[in-house]
Protein backbone atom coordinates (compact mmCIF):
# COMPACT_ATOMS: atom_id res chain seq x y z
CA UNK A 1 0.00 0.00 0.00
CA UNK A 2 1.44 3.44 -1.14
CA UNK A 3 1.42 5.79 2.21
CA UNK A 4 0.56 9.37 2.15
CA UNK A 5 3.26 11.54 0.24
CA UNK A 6 5.92 13.34 2.51
CA UNK A 7 8.37 15.23 0.64
CA UNK A 8 10.89 14.90 3.32
CA UNK A 9 11.38 11.04 3.85
CA UNK A 10 10.67 11.16 -0.28
CA UNK A 11 13.97 12.50 -0.55
CA UNK A 12 15.43 10.62 2.35
CA UNK A 13 14.64 7.29 0.52
CA UNK A 14 16.71 8.54 -2.51
CA UNK A 15 19.79 8.80 -0.41
CA UNK A 16 20.86 5.00 -0.44
CA UNK A 17 20.25 4.77 -4.30
CA UNK A 18 22.90 8.38 -3.83
CA UNK A 19 24.66 6.27 -1.68
CA UNK A 20 25.46 3.44 -4.63
CA UNK A 21 25.80 5.83 -7.31
CA UNK A 22 28.57 7.54 -5.03
CA UNK A 23 30.36 4.88 -3.80
CA UNK A 24 30.56 3.21 -7.08
CA UNK A 25 31.76 6.42 -8.75
CA UNK A 26 34.06 7.70 -6.24
CA UNK A 27 35.65 4.05 -6.02
CA UNK A 28 36.26 4.26 -9.89
CA UNK A 29 37.58 7.86 -9.94
CA UNK A 30 40.12 7.22 -6.83
CA UNK A 31 41.31 3.86 -8.53
CA UNK A 32 41.67 5.87 -11.72
CA UNK A 33 43.88 8.35 -10.16
CA UNK A 34 46.46 5.75 -8.99
CA UNK A 35 46.91 4.79 -12.35
CA UNK A 36 44.79 1.52 -12.24
CA UNK A 37 44.01 -0.24 -15.09
CA UNK A 38 39.83 -0.51 -15.76
CA UNK A 39 39.69 2.01 -12.61
CA UNK A 40 35.77 1.77 -12.84
CA UNK A 41 35.24 -1.93 -13.41
CA UNK A 42 37.43 -3.21 -10.12
CA UNK A 43 34.71 -2.45 -7.70
CA UNK A 44 31.86 -4.82 -8.55
CA UNK A 45 28.41 -3.18 -8.28
CA UNK A 46 26.78 -5.85 -6.30
CA UNK A 47 29.01 -4.97 -3.58
CA UNK A 48 28.77 -1.57 -3.78
CA UNK A 49 25.25 -1.84 -3.48
CA UNK A 50 25.27 -3.49 -0.01
CA UNK A 51 25.89 -0.46 2.11
CA UNK A 52 23.27 1.39 -0.07
CA UNK A 53 20.87 -1.21 1.04
CA UNK A 54 22.25 -1.24 4.54
CA UNK A 55 21.18 2.49 4.69
CA UNK A 56 17.97 1.89 3.13
CA UNK A 57 16.82 -0.78 5.73
CA UNK A 58 17.82 1.75 8.29
CA UNK A 59 16.13 5.01 7.07
CA UNK A 60 12.72 2.75 6.28
CA UNK A 61 12.53 3.02 9.96
CA UNK A 62 10.61 -0.10 10.39
CA UNK A 63 10.63 -3.62 12.10
CA UNK A 64 13.37 -5.89 10.55
CA UNK A 65 10.61 -8.19 9.41
CA UNK A 66 9.17 -6.06 7.92
CA UNK A 67 11.86 -4.57 6.14
CA UNK A 68 13.04 -7.61 5.18
CA UNK A 69 9.48 -8.19 3.39
CA UNK A 70 9.73 -5.02 1.19
CA UNK A 71 13.54 -5.81 0.13
CA UNK A 72 12.09 -9.04 -0.77
CA UNK A 73 8.79 -8.20 -2.42
CA UNK A 74 10.83 -5.57 -4.35
CA UNK A 75 13.48 -8.43 -5.58
CA UNK A 76 11.36 -10.75 -6.42
CA UNK A 77 9.32 -8.53 -8.17
CA UNK A 78 7.64 -10.84 -11.85
CA UNK A 79 9.64 -8.08 -13.65
CA UNK A 80 13.02 -8.09 -12.06
CA UNK A 81 13.16 -12.66 -12.06
CA UNK A 82 11.53 -12.27 -15.73
CA UNK A 83 14.73 -10.47 -16.51
CA UNK A 84 16.92 -11.99 -14.47
CA UNK A 85 15.71 -15.37 -16.33
CA UNK A 86 16.49 -13.80 -19.93
CA UNK A 87 19.75 -12.81 -18.35
CA UNK A 88 20.76 -16.25 -17.60
CA UNK A 89 19.17 -17.94 -21.07
CA UNK A 90 21.25 -14.74 -22.99
CA UNK A 91 24.54 -15.41 -21.26
CA UNK A 92 24.14 -19.21 -22.30
CA UNK A 93 23.30 -18.77 -25.79
CA UNK A 94 26.26 -16.36 -26.47
CA UNK A 95 28.33 -18.51 -24.73
CA UNK A 96 27.82 -21.78 -27.15
CA UNK A 97 27.32 -20.15 -30.53
CA UNK A 98 30.76 -18.16 -29.45
CA UNK A 99 32.04 -21.51 -28.49
CA UNK A 100 30.87 -23.44 -32.09
CA UNK A 101 33.00 -20.92 -33.97
CA UNK A 102 30.11 -18.54 -34.67
CA UNK A 103 32.01 -15.28 -34.05
CA UNK A 104 34.74 -16.10 -36.11
CA UNK A 105 32.37 -17.15 -38.68
CA UNK A 106 30.08 -14.14 -38.78
CA UNK A 107 33.35 -11.76 -38.72
CA UNK A 108 34.95 -13.72 -41.25
CA UNK A 109 31.80 -13.73 -43.77
CA UNK A 110 31.40 -10.30 -43.50
CA UNK A 111 35.34 -9.63 -44.28
CA UNK A 112 34.58 -11.97 -47.50
CA UNK A 113 31.74 -9.51 -48.53
CA UNK A 114 32.97 -6.03 -48.36
CA UNK A 115 34.46 -4.13 -51.08
CA UNK A 116 37.99 -3.07 -50.53
CA UNK A 117 36.38 0.98 -51.32
CA UNK A 118 34.05 0.46 -48.17
CA UNK A 119 36.51 -0.70 -45.95
CA UNK A 120 35.42 1.62 -42.74
CA UNK A 121 31.42 1.39 -43.54
CA UNK A 122 32.18 -2.52 -43.94
CA UNK A 123 33.57 -2.98 -40.50
CA UNK A 124 31.22 -0.84 -38.95
CA UNK A 125 28.52 -2.59 -40.35
CA UNK A 126 30.28 -6.20 -39.27
CA UNK A 127 30.57 -4.68 -35.49
CA UNK A 128 27.35 -4.24 -35.94
CA UNK A 129 25.90 -7.31 -36.79
CA UNK A 130 28.42 -9.14 -34.88
CA UNK A 131 26.89 -7.25 -31.58
CA UNK A 132 23.60 -7.33 -32.57
CA UNK A 133 23.63 -11.50 -32.90
CA UNK A 134 26.03 -11.46 -29.38
CA UNK A 135 24.15 -8.96 -27.35
CA UNK A 136 27.08 -7.86 -26.00
CA UNK A 137 29.38 -4.83 -27.18
CA UNK A 138 32.43 -6.03 -25.20
CA UNK A 139 32.43 -9.44 -26.82
CA UNK A 140 32.47 -7.60 -30.06
CA UNK A 141 35.02 -4.93 -29.60
CA UNK A 142 37.34 -8.60 -28.08
CA UNK A 143 36.40 -10.11 -30.76
CA UNK A 144 36.91 -7.85 -34.08
CA UNK A 145 39.55 -5.20 -31.92
CA UNK A 146 42.50 -7.68 -33.01
CA UNK A 147 41.74 -8.13 -36.44
CA UNK A 148 40.79 -4.20 -36.68
CA UNK A 149 44.49 -3.16 -35.35
CA UNK A 150 45.64 -5.85 -38.03
CA UNK A 151 43.23 -4.03 -40.85
CA UNK A 152 44.85 -0.56 -39.59
CA UNK A 153 48.41 -1.52 -39.84
CA UNK A 154 47.78 -3.05 -43.49
CA UNK A 155 45.91 0.16 -44.57
CA UNK A 156 47.25 2.94 -42.69
CA UNK A 157 43.96 3.85 -41.50
CA UNK A 158 44.43 6.33 -38.69
CA UNK A 159 43.98 3.79 -35.82
CA UNK A 160 41.28 6.36 -33.61
CA UNK A 161 39.28 6.09 -36.47
CA UNK A 162 39.23 2.51 -37.17
CA UNK A 163 38.88 1.81 -32.91
CA UNK A 164 35.63 4.44 -32.89
CA UNK A 165 34.64 2.91 -36.37
CA UNK A 166 34.55 -0.65 -34.37
CA UNK A 167 32.98 0.75 -30.71
CA UNK A 168 30.21 2.61 -33.26
CA UNK A 169 29.20 -0.70 -34.66
CA UNK A 170 29.31 -2.56 -31.13
CA UNK A 171 27.11 0.22 -29.54
CA UNK A 172 24.67 -0.21 -32.61
CA UNK A 173 24.06 -3.91 -31.45
CA UNK A 174 24.32 -3.21 -27.72
CA UNK A 175 21.39 -1.32 -28.71
CA UNK A 176 19.36 -3.08 -30.91
CA UNK A 177 20.20 -7.28 -30.27
CA UNK A 178 17.11 -8.81 -28.47
CA UNK A 179 19.45 -10.86 -25.94
CA UNK A 180 21.47 -7.73 -25.26
CA UNK A 181 21.12 -6.74 -21.68
CA UNK A 182 20.59 -3.25 -22.35
CA UNK A 183 17.51 -4.36 -23.72
CA UNK A 184 16.01 -6.71 -21.73
CA UNK A 185 16.40 -4.28 -18.58
CA UNK A 186 14.55 -1.89 -20.91
CA UNK A 187 12.24 -3.78 -22.14
CA UNK A 188 11.55 -5.27 -18.17
CA UNK A 189 11.21 -2.18 -16.84
CA UNK A 190 9.33 -0.52 -18.71
CA UNK A 191 7.25 -3.41 -19.62
CA UNK A 192 6.71 -3.94 -23.06
CA UNK A 193 7.61 -6.65 -25.42
CA UNK A 194 11.11 -7.37 -27.15
CA UNK A 195 9.81 -6.79 -30.70
CA UNK A 196 7.74 -3.87 -29.98
CA UNK A 197 10.66 -1.57 -28.60
CA UNK A 198 13.13 -3.32 -31.95
CA UNK A 199 11.02 -2.25 -34.12
CA UNK A 200 10.70 1.77 -32.02
CA UNK A 201 14.10 1.72 -31.73
CA UNK A 202 15.04 0.89 -35.49
CA UNK A 203 13.14 3.80 -36.40
CA UNK A 204 15.83 5.80 -35.20
CA UNK A 205 19.20 3.69 -35.05
CA UNK A 206 18.54 2.89 -38.32
CA UNK A 207 18.95 6.36 -39.78
CA UNK A 208 21.65 6.88 -37.57
CA UNK A 209 23.25 4.33 -38.63
CA UNK A 210 23.21 5.08 -42.55
CA UNK A 211 24.38 8.80 -41.79
CA UNK A 212 26.99 6.87 -39.99
CA UNK A 213 27.52 4.67 -43.18
CA UNK A 214 27.91 7.48 -45.70
CA UNK A 215 30.27 9.86 -43.07
CA UNK A 216 32.70 6.47 -43.18
CA UNK A 217 32.38 6.30 -46.58
CA UNK A 218 33.51 9.68 -47.19
CA UNK A 219 36.19 8.62 -44.73
CA UNK A 220 38.04 5.61 -46.32
CA UNK A 221 41.04 5.84 -47.91
CA UNK A 222 42.67 4.50 -50.52
CA UNK A 223 41.09 0.73 -51.45
CA UNK A 224 43.09 -2.01 -49.65
CA UNK A 225 42.62 -5.99 -49.94
CA UNK A 226 42.42 -7.52 -46.94
CA UNK A 227 42.80 -10.97 -46.05
CA UNK A 228 40.20 -13.20 -44.83
CA UNK A 229 40.31 -16.98 -43.11
CA UNK A 230 37.92 -19.99 -44.13
CA UNK A 231 34.90 -19.86 -42.23
CA UNK A 232 31.85 -21.98 -41.78
CA UNK A 233 28.14 -20.73 -43.26
CA UNK A 234 26.08 -23.07 -41.06
CA UNK A 235 27.97 -21.87 -37.75
CA UNK A 236 26.24 -17.90 -38.49
CA UNK A 237 22.81 -19.51 -38.86
CA UNK A 238 22.46 -19.47 -35.19
CA UNK A 239 22.26 -15.86 -35.00
CA UNK A 240 20.05 -15.37 -37.74
CA UNK A 241 17.57 -17.94 -36.62
CA UNK A 242 17.25 -15.72 -33.10
CA UNK A 243 16.89 -12.90 -34.96
CA UNK A 244 14.35 -13.74 -37.04
CA UNK A 245 12.29 -15.42 -34.62
CA UNK A 246 12.04 -12.24 -32.12
CA UNK A 247 11.02 -10.31 -34.68
CA UNK A 248 8.44 -12.09 -35.50
CA UNK A 249 7.11 -11.93 -31.75
CA UNK A 250 8.02 -15.48 -30.54
CA UNK A 251 8.62 -15.00 -26.77
CA UNK A 252 11.85 -14.63 -25.50
CA UNK A 253 12.17 -17.70 -24.08
CA UNK A 254 11.34 -19.91 -26.43
CA UNK A 255 13.30 -17.67 -28.80
CA UNK A 256 16.47 -18.13 -26.59
CA UNK A 257 16.16 -21.77 -25.65
CA UNK A 258 15.82 -22.60 -29.53
CA UNK A 259 18.54 -20.95 -29.82
CA UNK A 260 20.71 -22.66 -27.60
CA UNK A 261 20.14 -25.69 -29.07
CA UNK A 262 20.37 -24.65 -32.51
CA UNK A 263 23.87 -23.85 -31.81
CA UNK A 264 24.60 -26.70 -30.28
CA UNK A 265 23.38 -28.58 -33.20
CA UNK A 266 24.98 -26.26 -35.74
CA UNK A 267 28.35 -27.35 -33.58
CA UNK A 268 27.48 -30.96 -33.29
CA UNK A 269 28.05 -30.83 -37.15
CA UNK A 270 31.40 -30.12 -36.91
CA UNK A 271 33.55 -31.29 -33.58
CA UNK A 272 31.80 -30.04 -31.11
CA UNK A 273 31.10 -32.13 -28.21
CA UNK A 274 27.72 -32.90 -25.76
CA UNK A 275 29.94 -32.15 -22.14
CA UNK A 276 31.37 -28.98 -23.72
CA UNK A 277 27.97 -28.05 -24.68
CA UNK A 278 26.71 -28.50 -21.16
CA UNK A 279 29.72 -26.55 -19.51
CA UNK A 280 29.01 -24.03 -22.45
CA UNK A 281 25.31 -23.32 -20.90
CA UNK A 282 27.03 -22.97 -17.43
CA UNK A 283 29.47 -20.96 -18.51
CA UNK A 284 27.03 -18.94 -19.98
CA UNK A 285 25.16 -18.73 -16.78
CA UNK A 286 27.97 -17.34 -14.69
CA UNK A 287 29.03 -14.99 -16.68
CA UNK A 288 25.57 -13.12 -16.03
CA UNK A 289 26.46 -13.70 -12.56
CA UNK A 290 26.62 -10.09 -11.56
CA UNK A 291 23.89 -8.15 -13.49
CA UNK A 292 21.74 -10.77 -12.24
CA UNK A 293 22.76 -10.45 -8.83
CA UNK A 294 22.77 -6.37 -9.06
CA UNK A 295 19.01 -5.98 -10.76
CA UNK A 296 17.79 -8.44 -7.85
CA UNK A 297 19.33 -5.65 -5.17
CA UNK A 298 18.33 -3.10 -7.55
CA UNK A 299 14.87 -4.54 -7.11
CA UNK A 300 14.96 -4.45 -3.63
CA UNK A 301 16.38 -1.42 -2.87
CA UNK A 302 13.84 0.68 -5.74
CA UNK A 303 10.94 -0.86 -3.47
CA UNK A 304 11.97 1.04 -0.50
CA UNK A 305 12.08 4.63 -2.71
CA UNK A 306 8.50 3.10 -4.42
CA UNK A 307 6.50 2.89 -1.04
CA UNK A 308 8.61 6.06 0.49
CA UNK A 309 7.32 8.07 -2.57
CA UNK A 310 11.04 8.85 -4.11
CA UNK A 311 9.79 7.26 -7.44
CA UNK A 312 7.22 10.51 -7.40
CA UNK A 313 9.20 12.70 -5.95
CA UNK A 314 12.24 12.57 -8.63
CA UNK A 315 9.53 12.22 -11.36
CA UNK A 316 8.14 15.95 -10.12
CA UNK A 317 11.73 17.55 -10.38
CA UNK A 318 12.22 16.42 -13.47
CA UNK A 319 9.47 17.87 -14.75
CA UNK A 320 10.27 20.76 -13.23
CA UNK A 321 13.62 20.94 -14.95
CA UNK A 322 11.85 20.37 -17.96
CA UNK A 323 8.48 22.64 -17.53
CA UNK A 324 9.61 25.41 -20.05
CA UNK A 325 9.20 22.80 -23.01
CA UNK A 326 6.51 21.10 -21.35
CA UNK A 327 4.48 24.29 -22.36
CA UNK A 328 5.25 23.90 -25.68
CA UNK A 329 4.61 19.78 -25.37
CA UNK A 330 4.40 17.69 -22.78
CA UNK A 331 5.56 14.28 -24.28
CA UNK A 332 8.86 16.17 -25.71
CA UNK A 333 9.25 17.22 -22.28
CA UNK A 334 9.39 13.95 -20.36
CA UNK A 335 10.87 12.24 -23.60
CA UNK A 336 14.29 14.75 -22.86
CA UNK A 337 13.85 14.12 -18.80
CA UNK A 338 14.06 10.25 -19.76
CA UNK A 339 16.95 10.92 -21.83
CA UNK A 340 18.72 13.49 -19.55
CA UNK A 341 17.60 10.95 -16.48
CA UNK A 342 19.63 8.06 -17.90
CA UNK A 343 22.31 9.76 -19.48
CA UNK A 344 23.35 11.18 -16.08
CA UNK A 345 23.09 8.34 -14.71
CA UNK A 346 24.95 6.06 -17.03
CA UNK A 347 27.80 9.41 -16.68
CA UNK A 348 28.31 8.69 -13.12
CA UNK A 349 28.10 5.22 -13.05
CA UNK A 350 29.46 3.78 -16.60
CA UNK A 351 27.72 0.75 -17.46
CA UNK A 352 24.90 1.36 -19.58
CA UNK A 353 22.99 -1.71 -18.33
CA UNK A 354 23.00 -0.52 -14.74
CA UNK A 355 22.32 3.19 -15.41
CA UNK A 356 19.02 1.64 -16.92
CA UNK A 357 18.12 -0.38 -14.25
CA UNK A 358 18.72 2.61 -11.84
CA UNK A 359 16.79 4.66 -14.23
CA UNK A 360 14.10 2.48 -15.20
CA UNK A 361 11.35 3.01 -12.43
CA UNK A 362 11.73 7.41 -13.02
CA UNK A 363 11.72 6.66 -16.86
CA UNK A 364 7.93 5.04 -16.01
CA UNK A 365 6.67 7.20 -14.16
CA UNK A 366 7.67 9.94 -16.76
CA UNK A 367 6.05 7.71 -19.31
CA UNK A 368 2.95 7.23 -17.94
CA UNK A 369 2.32 10.76 -16.64
CA UNK A 370 3.59 11.96 -19.91
CA UNK A 371 1.13 9.46 -22.02
CA UNK A 372 4.24 7.99 -23.84
CA UNK A 373 3.77 4.24 -24.84
CA UNK A 374 6.11 2.12 -23.05
CA UNK A 375 8.05 0.81 -26.12
CA UNK A 376 8.84 4.01 -26.61
CA UNK A 377 10.29 5.01 -23.12
CA UNK A 378 12.18 1.66 -23.19
CA UNK A 379 13.74 2.72 -26.62
CA UNK A 380 14.64 6.29 -24.95
CA UNK A 381 16.47 4.68 -21.88
CA UNK A 382 18.28 2.15 -24.36
CA UNK A 383 19.52 4.65 -26.90
CA UNK A 384 20.81 7.12 -24.41
CA UNK A 385 22.03 4.64 -22.38
CA UNK A 386 24.37 3.68 -25.18
CA UNK A 387 24.74 6.78 -26.32
CA UNK A 388 26.54 8.39 -23.31
CA UNK A 389 28.70 4.07 -22.60
CA UNK A 390 29.91 4.78 -26.23
CA UNK A 391 31.22 7.97 -25.85
CA UNK A 392 32.59 7.83 -22.27
CA UNK A 393 36.72 7.81 -22.33
CA UNK A 394 36.36 6.08 -19.24
CA UNK A 395 33.83 3.30 -20.39
CA UNK A 396 34.67 -0.20 -21.01
CA UNK A 397 34.59 -0.13 -24.45
CA UNK A 398 36.94 2.84 -24.81
CA UNK A 399 39.36 1.73 -22.17
CA UNK A 400 39.83 -2.04 -24.03
CA UNK A 401 40.31 -0.70 -27.50
CA UNK A 402 42.49 1.90 -26.19
CA UNK A 403 44.52 -0.89 -24.84
CA UNK A 404 43.99 -2.63 -28.24
CA UNK A 405 45.31 -0.14 -30.25
CA UNK A 406 47.51 1.31 -27.89
CA UNK A 407 45.85 4.70 -28.32
CA UNK A 408 44.77 6.93 -25.31
CA UNK A 409 40.38 6.13 -24.83
CA UNK A 410 39.60 9.51 -25.16
CA UNK A 411 40.89 9.20 -29.01
CA UNK A 412 38.76 6.63 -29.10
CA UNK A 413 35.78 7.68 -27.65
CA UNK A 414 35.78 11.00 -29.72
CA UNK A 415 35.72 9.01 -32.79
CA UNK A 416 32.87 6.79 -31.93
CA UNK A 417 30.52 9.29 -34.83
CA UNK A 418 27.94 6.89 -34.62
CA UNK A 419 26.98 7.34 -30.94
CA UNK A 420 27.02 11.38 -31.37
CA UNK A 421 24.63 10.43 -34.65
CA UNK A 422 22.70 8.38 -33.37
CA UNK A 423 21.44 11.42 -30.31
CA UNK A 424 21.35 14.10 -32.86
CA UNK A 425 18.63 11.71 -34.61
CA UNK A 426 17.08 10.87 -31.37
CA UNK A 427 15.83 13.82 -30.32
CA UNK A 428 15.20 15.02 -34.12
CA UNK A 429 12.65 12.04 -33.99
CA UNK A 430 11.55 13.24 -30.19
CA UNK A 431 10.74 16.80 -31.22
CA UNK A 432 9.13 15.97 -34.48
CA UNK A 433 7.11 12.75 -33.92
CA UNK A 434 6.24 14.48 -30.48
CA UNK A 435 2.50 13.17 -31.18
CA UNK A 436 3.49 9.81 -32.05
CA UNK A 437 5.35 8.85 -28.84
Amino acid sequence: MQPNYNQTKAKLSLLPLLTFVGIFLGAGLYLQSQGVDYAFYQLKAPVAILPAIVLAFLLNKDTINRSVETFIQGAGHSNIITMCLIYLLAGAFSAVASATGGVDAVVNAGLSLIPPAFLLPGLFLISAVVSTAMGTSMGTIGAIGPIAVAVAMKTGIDPALMAGTIVSGAMFGDNLSIISDTTIAATRTQGCEMKDKFRENLKIALPAALLTVLLLVFLTPEPQVVETKPFDWLLVLPYAFILVLAVIGINVFVVLFSGIVFAGCMGFAGDYQGAAFLNDIYNGFSDMQEIFLLSMFIGGLSEFIRINGGLDFLAKQIQKITSIIAKWHRQVADQLGIAALVLTSNLCIANNTVSIIVAGPVAKKLAEDGKISAKRSASLLDIFACVMQGSLPYGAQALLLGATFKISPWDVSSSSYYCFILAFTAITVICLRRNKA
